[in-house]
């Protein structure tokens, strides 16, 4: 890259400058020595904005064909905007130095450009705003295109990055444009760099299990787990007693960033558990509510209630679902599901003859 830059040498300013090392050999007038002299520098001054000019011209080129070799074809405006600013920088300060070399007061220049510069700003921050945030993407790449990114509640494949705008291609199809600017004010999940996936999972079983089930339960998780070539397991632990079911939690990771072998992976794993489970007489829990009833607070002679929604039935009335009721012992508890309490002020109030209750009762 140092020859190709080099290759932007004129010979007119080495012309200049020469003449100018050769005539320090000589006696000139100081007028004419001083004009010599600015001249030599102007001419050198010339020549360094030739160099760098080439030099970012020549970055932009490289830049380009080391993207286009990858199959990476992002962020080529917002390099050539990036090009064409240092360009300017680079002929701006030329600029203001040669004139300053002749004896120009740039004071005022440079404040009125600077003036100048702030009431642009203030007009385009949001542009210019959107435009550093595309530079920001392009040079330190959160993202490429054809990453899979989540955005807030927005997720999508990454289409384009532009010089005002990013655009994803959601699941369903749309096209989800952001601002550059919102866009890096915002968390960003980039699941196309993810190198393994944590997956924890919850088994909920009834408090019927006895304590030789409960100690196997983690046994077979693992071995379960670990069948799968793609899981690594990594622990399993009864982790609460809740109100209607014994919580084990299962943590396990998947060794691969696809999110299709990660989905077989766990309905293998939910499979296996079903089997084993089935196999040892463990039952998974489901939402009940039990009503225990002291003997003395229970109406002697009278039968006990058993609520159950398992099996509607076909009683019906004013504010009752279809509920199944069952004559039993009154020793027996009152099972109720867990919306059950609800269904006790509409039962007192139902005054059903006792004659309706027998036909109904299973």
């Amino acid at each position: 890259m140092t020859l190709v830059t080099l290759g932007a040498t004129y010979r007119l300013p080495v012309a200049i400058v020469a003449l100018y090392a050769g005539s320090l050999a000589l006696e000139l007038p100081a007028r004419i020595e001083m004009v010599l002299a600015r001249i030599a520098v102007i001419a050198f001054l010339v020549q360094l904005a030739l160099w760098g000019d080439r030099a970012a011209r020549n970055w932009r080129s490289l830049s380009h064909a080391r993207a286009e070799a990858a199959g990476e074809l992002v962020g080529r405006g917002s390099m050539s905007v990036l090009c064409f600013v240092i360009r300017l920088v680079i002929w701006l300060v030329i600029a203001l130095v040669i004139l300053d070399n002749l004896g120009v007061n740039i004071t005022a220049l440079v404040a009125s450009l600077g003036i100048g510069g702030i009431a642009v700003a203030l007009a385009v921050q949001n542009i210019l705003g959107d435009l550093f945030a595309s530079l920001s993407i392009v040079l330190d790449k959160p993202f490429e295109v054809g990453d899979f990114i989540i955005v807030g509640d927005a997720l999508g494949a990454v289409e384009m990055i532009g010089l005002k705008t990013t655009r994803l291609r959601g699941l369903g199809g749309e096209q989800i444009v952001f601002s550059n600017a919102d866009l890096l004010k915002t968390r960003i999940h980039n699941h196309q760099r993810m190198q393994t996936r944590r997956v924890a999972f919850i088994i909920r079983v009834t408090y019927r299990s006895t304590g030789t089930q409960l100690r196997a339960i983690p046994g077979i998780v693992r071995e379960v787990v670990s069948a799968q070539p793609a899981a690594l397991f990594e622990r399993a632990h009864l982790a609460a007693c809740s109100e209607w079911s014994l919580d084990f939690e299962t943590v396990y990771h998947v060794q691969s960033a696809d999110y299709v072998v990660h989905m077989d992976t766990q309905q293998a794993v939910y499979l296996g558990l079903f089997e084993r489970f089935a196999a040892q007489g463990i039952e998974f829990a489901q939402p009940v509510r039990v009503l225990h009833m002291p003997a003395a607070t229970r109406p002697k002679g009278k039968p006990m209630l058993a609520v159950s929604s398992a099996r509607p039935r076909c009683i019906d009335g004013p504010g009752l679902p279809q509920i199944s009721i069952k004559r039993i012992l009154n020793e027996r508890p009152l099972m109720l599901p867990k919306s059950g309490p609800s269904l006790l002020p509409a039962l007192r109030r139902w005054k059903a003859p006792a004659a309706a209750l027998r036909s109904s009762a299973t």
